[in-house]
């Protein structure tokens, strides 16, 4: 999940909208460590299920936002920083548990939904 993410990440130019879809423990925030890795970041990259959102600073004057609301039904408040963050330019937005912001998300996000099967590992379906 991580040279995957790494991989999209050192291809991004600011302006994009992923939503990671996955149970627990499917690999959605090793997916997001990758893309900081290919962004670039220097911090280290930690789950935002307690913090909700965390902000990471990379390459070329852009910004990592990563959002979790695993453990919110529903966004608040917190629909108003992602509408902000989405106009940023510059701005790379990642949401985990997106139900409560769908109807903020953008429909032209980067749907990455990844399963994780025991058996032969995991299944990760890239959707535009």
């Amino acid at each position: 999940m991580r040279k995957l993410g790494a991989k999209i990440g050192a291809e991004l130019r600011g302006g994009e909208v992923f939503e990671l879809v996955g149970d627990v423990g499917a690999g959605k925030t090793t997916f997001v460590k990758g893309l900081a890795q290919g962004l670039e970041v220097d911090d280290d990259v930690q789950s935002s299920s307690f913090t909700i959102n965390r902000n990471y600073q990379g390459r070329d004057g852009l910004t990592l936002s990563h959002y979790d609301f695993y453990r919110l039904a529903d966004a608040g408040i917190m629909s108003l920083e992602i509408a902000e963050s989405l106009s940023e330019p510059k701005n790379i937005v990642v949401v985990e548990w997106g139900e409560s912001v769908r109807d903020v998300l953008p429909k032209e996000r980067i749907v990455v939904k990844i399963t994780y099967l025991p058996e032969t590992g995991r299944n990760v379906e890239i959707k535009p």
